[in-house]
């Protein structure tokens, strides 16, 4: 058996090179900074790999566990641990890492050291929280990706950053505020703080219900659901590139796996209870967020609602109760996760030349950056779920599971699929096709060689995905019938 600490590796190495980072300090070293930032997420990214060749597709049981004593009084615990359902975030995250600090390399000359350190610190906190075991350690990590995500929007942000820092500090905290009454009344009812003692607790419907409500509210801010998601646009449109990559990419999972590691198993009762209400929720989503985002004239702000859209695929997913709308979700999580950070890299690369995200001051781009439309078309294709491409997997699986659950909730999934084709092939026409619109875009130069391995990466993973999902489905399979069967079970008897 492996007794390297590779979960406490996989957090601790970006932070501890993004402390380093900061140490180095002002700008007079940027490339110094810039060089030891991507020594760092490549090395984040090296320690997660033994995670997934290393993981037994065969059992439900968390791997690589490490525990060790933190808070005795209170019977806290430094408690990791992995199984199929956050083994794939774990290495999303750190890939994704390596992808901002890239996009940064030369876009971002003002505080370097600070930029790339608060994206450093913000990975190895995100991964905390997906291989949390102890519930007051996953709510340290949970709150604690706000200070620096709050940073990079307020400080590399756009005209209104620091409106939409608050706006988005305030929304996540506040929410987040239930959550640990939650957490203490199950550690009250417990004695401890593990997360799997608690999965085991019998609680009577009126504790659920509570218990799920108090959850809802900190995890549907997080993911965003409607109507709790109006803080989302406004931080996309003002975070830097890398902001809004790290932000669609990952930190929206961190609700939707709150849903599968505390309120599905935690309170299974209440979730069929209030499964009802969910699906709803996710619909209202799905269709008028999807509608929303065909009326946008920012393609920032477009890619934002379709965001909200595609979320609300996931927790429709989760709550159908079958094999294929959980699994399609997490699949869903992961492919949005690739083509989310794509879509505002593309739309970061023509702000860096012309300094707009507006659609009307484009048009015709494809006459001066062809390599540049090409990745945009496949990304812009995988955003409206094309077969063969990561977007149509997810969708795919979740339709078929709604169809199992209704037909009429099925039916209404499905308009996604127009609706994302709608909005997504509106933009990318006005934006890149036709003739060249205006002398700034006759004046553009196609990707360089830094921009073009970003994102032909990105494409490589879009396609790799959806033409071969079997590794991300056999990861997840034993842990989403292992969760299944565990809501299904009733703790009322």
């Amino acid at each position: 058996m492996n007794t390297f600490p590779l979960l406490s590796a996989a957090i601790w190495i970006p932070i501890l090179f993004g402390i380093a980072v900061l140490a180095l300090g002002n700008d007079r070293n940027a490339n110094v900074v810039r060089s030891v930032s991507l020594a760092g997420s490549i090395l984040g990214l090296i320690a997660t790999l033994p995670l997934f060749t290393g993981f037994d597709r065969s059992t439900a049981a968390m791997q690589f566990v490490e525990k060790s004593p933190w808070i005795a009084r209170v019977s806290a615990n430094y408690h990791l641990g992995i199984d199929g359902l956050s083994v794939w975030f774990v290495l999303l995250t750190a890939f994704i890492t390596v992808v901002v600090v890239v996009a940064g390399w030369k876009v971002i000359e003002d505080k370097v050291a600070q930029y790339m350190a608060s994206f450093l610190i913000l990975s190895g906190l995100m991964i905390g929280v997906f291989c949390a075991l102890d519930g007051l350690l996953f709510y340290v990590f949970f709150e604690a990706t706000l200070i620096p995500m709050y940073v990079i929007i307020g400080v590399w942000g756009g005209p209104n950053r620091v409106y939409a820092a608050f706006k988005f500090f305030l929304y996540t905290l506040l929410g987040s505020l239930l959550t640990l009454v939650a957490l203490i009344y199950l550690y009250l009812q417990s004695g401890s703080f593990s997360i799997l003692d608690w999965h085991e607790l019998p609680l009577s419907l009126t504790e659920q219900t509570t218990i799920f409500l108090a959850f809802l509210i900190a995890f549907a801010v997080k993911v965003p659901m409607w109507p709790v998601h109006t803080w989302l646009p406004d931080a996309h449109v003002e975070a830097p590139t890398g902001g809004s990559v790290v932000l669609a990419a990952i930190m929206l999972k961190l609700g939707a796996y709150g849903f599968l590691r505390f309120s599905l198993p935690i309170a299974p009762d209440a979730s069929h209870e209030l499964s009802g209400m969910m699906i709803g929720l996710s619909l209202i989503a799905v269709v008028y967020i999807g509608l929303v985002a065909l009326v946008q004239t920012d393609m920032k702000k477009l890619v934002a609602y379709s965001s909200v859209a595609h979320m609300g695929f996931v927790t429709l997913g989760f709550f159908i109760f079958n094999q294929l709308g959980v699994q399609g979700a997490i699949v869903q999580m992961i492919s949005h996760g690739f083509i989310s950070g794509a879509m505002f890299l593309c739309i970061g690369v023509l702000y860096d030349r012309l300094h707009s995200r507006r659609i009307a001051d484009y048009g015709g781009v494809v006459n001066t950056m062809p390599r540049f439309a090409a990745l945009f078309m496949l990304f812009t294709m995988a955003n409206c779920g094309l077969p063969a491409t990561s977007g149509f997997v997810g969708e795919f699986f979740v339709i078929l599971g709604a169809v199992k659950y209704n037909f009429w909730v099925a039916m209404a999934a499905t308009s996604t699929l127009i609706l994302g084709a709608a909005y997504s092939l509106w933009m990318y026409k006005r934006v890149v096709f036709g003739a060249v619109a205006n002398d700034n875009v006759a004046g553009l130069k196609d990707v360089d060689s830094r921009e073009f391995w970003m994102l032909a990466v990105l494409a490589i993973a879009v396609l790799w995905m959806g033409i071969q999902p079997k590794p991300v489905t056999d990861v997840t399979e034993a842990s989403v019938t292992h969760l299944l069967e565990h809501v299904s079970k009733s703790k009322l008897h």
